[in-house]
């Protein structure tokens, strides 16, 4: 093969999305980006076909949009009847997602099979789904024809740690103890023995893949900083005064902001630490009882979302970024405050600790709410009384950010796994968990 020719993979996201969020983002932001260093082609559902034309893609040149709005109408419609009223489960809704997901698969098949067959794309890469639970079905026909299929990042299945039932409870997760019946769904382990590459995005992930497969993974979270809306400048220099901790995301339980804002409640009213809680969720009229009856008022923030365009200058007057989730996937808020100089403080559970290397933030074990509650404010005090030392972890956590959670750095890293697979490097890329460091398994 020409290895001065760009590469031409098929990259098929049915969800990714430009105007969305969550998944939908990521799966545009990653296909976007590998589409500007090779000759790819994207494959989408139907139903974002207007917001990839309104992003400036070309449908027919570009990308296409396979139509199978039927079913996917029909797996919302069944999670919606069976939800508890008021709560959309979106755990059931993976489900019933993933039972009619090969319907997708088998109508890119009949779009593109005689294409592929001809030699036209060098790698096929599935990037949307995230979900390790859902089978492929074109996974057996493209081995079949020699053309190397490439899965993920794959991302899920952090298990609820012990001593937080409370927390599963308050955030209605009954149909996630369903989750290991996909392992009894038709194509769930062929798809993974037929794949040539699996990107694993944690290593809860790659600890779900037998260990027979493992010299296929490769680890590269899901999740990157997109350049164009944080603009990665120099942190401005700190002013005196207490030390200032943010939190960006969904006020929801799992989140932990109970403990963040009881962990520093003392030093809050000692004038050591002041509170910025950015977000909103089902959780903001409990947080706000902890402030009040803390009476910790007047150095709390809790407004609710903020625009976008705010963000960024609102995170980087914090010192440091605040964020006891128990039970986190990928982590996009924590690389968004490394990229703008915000060291974090994250547990040791799930998908965050793995984008955390030493010298740019924190972690701490998740063993007991109790335990957690008071390292953090252990920790806390100690930042309060010397808070200027965290400008040199702020720097090498933005430079980490740059070198590798990018996602013109992500859509390299991918390339390296096309070219691994098409024998133009002689080993498999790695990078280390996290990245830049050593592997741990």
């Amino acid at each position: 093969m020409e290895t001065t020719r760009r590469l031409r993979p098929l990259l098929i996201a049915e969800g990714a999305n430009p105007a969305l969020t969550s998944a939908s983002l990521v799966g545009w932001s990653c296909v976007k980006a590998v589409a500007g260093i090779t000759d790819a082609h994207i494959v989408t559902q139907w139903r974002n076909r207007d917001d990839f034309v309104r992003a400036g893609l070309v449908e027919g040149r570009d990308f296409a949009a396979i139509d199978t709005r039927r079913s996917q109408t029909l797996a919302w419609r069944l999670t919606n009847l069976l939800s508890r009223k008021g709560n959309f489960s979106w755990s059931l809704y993976a489900i019933f997602s993933n039972l009619t997901y090969p319907l997708f698969e088998r109508a890119v098949w009949d779009t593109f099979g005689d294409r592929l067959k001809a030699g036209e794309f060098d790698v096929v890469h599935r990037i949307l789904p995230l979900s390790p639970t859902t089978p492929s079905w074109m996974a057996g026909r493209l081995a079949g024809i020699g053309v190397p299929l490439v899965i993920g990042p794959l991302n899920g299945g952090v298990p609820w740690p012990k001593g937080f039932d409370d927390v599963r409870r308050l955030e209605k997760d009954g149909a996630g103890r369903l989750r290991n019946l996909y392992r009894l769904l038709p194509g769930s382990r062929s798809t993974r023995e037929k794949a040539s590459a699996i990107i694993t995005g944690s290593r809860t992930t790659l600890r779900e893949m037998p260990a027979a497969l493992h010299d296929k993974c490769v680890f590269i979270p899901e999740n990157a900083i997109d350049t164009g809306r944080f603009t990665m400048t120099p942190k401005p220099e700190r002013t005196p005064g207490p030390l200032r901790v943010a939190f960006v995301g969904r006020l929801v339980a799992l989140k932990g902001v109970d403990m963040l804002l009881e962990a520093a409640a003392p030093l809050v009213r000692e004038g050591r630490v002041v509170l910025d809680i950015i977000g909103d969720g089902p959780e903001r009229q409990r947080l706000q009882g902890i402030v009040e009856r803390e009476q910790i008022q007047a150095a709390t923030r809790l407004e609710g979302w903020i625009d976008h365009s705010l963000l960024q200058p609102r995170l980087q007057q914090s010192d440091v970024l605040g964020f006891p989730s128990i039970r986190e996937f990928g982590g996009g808020a924590v690389l968004e405050a490394m990229a703008l100089g915000v060291p974090p403080i994250v547990l040791d559970h799930g998908g965050p600790p793995e984008l955390v290397p030493p010298g740019t933030g924190f972690v701490l074990s998740l063993q007991s709410r109790e335990q957690i509650i008071n390292d953090l404010r252990a920790l806390l005090a100690k930042l309060a009384d010397d808070p200027a030392s965290l400008a040199a972890q702020g720097l090498a956590a933005q430079e980490h950010v740059r070198k590798y959670y990018t996602w013109q750095a992500k859509a390299l890293q991918i390339t390296e796994v096309y070219r691994w697979l098409l024998k133009q490097r002689p080993e498999k890329p790695s990078w280390g968990v996290p990245m830049g460091f050593p592997p741990v398994n």
